[in-house]
């Protein structure tokens, strides 16, 4: 193993888990491209019918795709775990064993796609001028969410081991790919709503490629072995009891959505489209405390793996400091400019009204969102995931549908979808962080 990549066990906190954090925030900026170009290269020529279902596609991508990217999480800590401790012999098998578990997951995951999509469109209650477009869309993303899967693994596997630069590299790579595909397949060669499909599809398979080519390059054991992922049944175990409710957590948290669009759609295409403009924004507003919840879990498994709890506990204050300042920073500017900001994606009045509205109730939430991803991340450093799994699912499912059903019922507006938003983040953060408090005795070896 090569060792150019960040080692969180030892050097200056704050600069390490910055330095560690601007490439996956970078990365997941031109991850999140993917889909926001779709959305613009569809609702600036093909409509607004067409915004809406990319829109609603990609919630029900999510339903799928969430849990299988759950399962990242649980190969990011057995791998960080082994590179933390120096076990050289469980790190290379562990990353082996890992990558070729997200292979099969993948195909999987890519066969239930196809088959699922007309119940999953039919779940999101898609207006009936949308459907058609929906469905040729949602297929042909499915189809191809195993390349989607397995680099968000290797991407997983890679900042497991300090180095979070090459998942950007390799996503600034494919998103421009995916930019000139679908100008190619939309503008020049009309293919609607299945051309960014097919852009998209393709970019992920080049993700997958580059991904593999670079973990060749720092573990010269690495290789893909699917045998070798079925005969380690301990570290597919481990991976999956650590994954597996952090992936539980985002599937039905994704399923959760679903229900959410249904009152959405209720309002028609128009605001679909608008609410649809207004989650692609809020997707690039909380990438920072996305990407410093990825940090401080590899931080936390690191250092917890050396036995370096003191030092784990620093990360964790300055991690969520950091988060809160930086979220609400771009948050703010958003917020100044979310007229402009809609309007990108599409220059409908109507559009734009419901997109701005949208941005100017969640906006000022966002220190609640900063804080649900760090005490998620910390929790899951440890390889605890199954309570907050649990505390997840109670914020963010049962409280935002109980929440949906009584208000709806009593006044059916568009504005009571838009604060179920962060009164969930605000419900799961407050849990989450009282369990924190009661349980963090328990990794706190070295205090006295």
């Amino acid at each position: 193993m090569k060792r150019k990549q960040i080692d969180f066990t030892q050097g200056n906190i704050i600069l390490e888990l910055v330095m560690f954090s601007i490439p996956i925030v970078l990365g997941e900026l031109f991850q999140n491209l993917y889909n926001s170009v779709d959305t613009l290269v569809v609702g600036n020529f093909v409509g607004k019918n067409a915004l809406a279902a990319v829109s609603v596609c990609a919630t029900l991508a999510n339903l799928l795709v969430g849990f299988f990217n759950g399962m990242s999480v649980g190969s990011s800590v057995v791998v960080s775990r082994a590179f933390g401790s120096r076990d050289q012999e469980r790190l290379n098998r562990s990353m082996r064993v890992a990558f070729g578990f997200s292979v099969v997951l993948g195909v999987i995951l890519s066969v239930l796609g196809i088959f699922l999509t007309p119940v999953l469109v039919g779940l999101a209650a898609v207006p009936e001028e949308v459907y058609p477009e929906a469905v040729t869309y949602l297929r042909i993303y499915l189809a191809g969410l195993m390349f989607t899967v397995i680099y968000n693994i290797s991407a997983g596997i890679l900042r497991a081991v300090g180095d979070s630069g090459t998942p950007f590299r390799i996503l600034v790579v494919t998103s421009v790919i995916n930019i000139v595909l679908d100008l190619v397949f939309v503008v020049v060669i009309p293919l609607g709503v299945a051309g960014v499909g097919f852009a998209t599809i393709f970019s992920q398979f080049v993700s997958v490629v580059l991904a593999y080519k670079k973990l060749e390059k720092i573990n010269e054991e690495f290789r893909l072995d699917v045998k070798e992922a079925f005969q380690n049944h301990e570290i597919v175990a481990e991976v999956a009891a650590i994954g597996m409710p952090s992936g539980l957590q985002s599937a039905l948290i994704s399923f959760s959505n679903l229900f959410v669009w249904r009152y959405v759609n209720g309002f028609g295409a128009t605001a679909a489209a608008g609410v649809g403009v207004a989650q692609r924004l809020d997707k690039f507003i909380v990438l920072p405390c996305k990407a410093f919840g990825l940090t401080i879990t590899t931080f936390v498994s690191q250092n917890s793996g050396a036995g370096n709890h003191a030092r784990a506990r620093q990360g964790e204050g300055r991690c969520l400091l950091l988060s809160i300042v930086v979220t609400n920073s771009i948050g703010f500017l958003v917020y100044c400019f979310a007229d402009r900001s809609v309007a990108l994606f599409n220059t409908d009045p109507e559009v734009i009204a419901y997109g701005v509205a949208m941005m100017h109730y969640i906006i000022p939430m966002y220190t609640l969102m900063a804080v649900r991803e760090i005490y998620l991340g910390i929790l899951r450093g440890y390889g605890n995931t199954r309570i907050p799994m649990i505390l997840s699912l109670i914020g963010m499912v049962v409280v935002r549908q109980i929440y949906l059903a009584v208000s709806m019922s009593i006044n059916r507006t568009i504005e009571n979808v838009y604060f179920c938003y962060p009164m969930a983040w605000g419900v799961t953060a407050a849990l989450i962080f009282i369990y924190y408090q009661m349980v963090k005795k328990r990794y706190r070896e070295d205090v006295v």
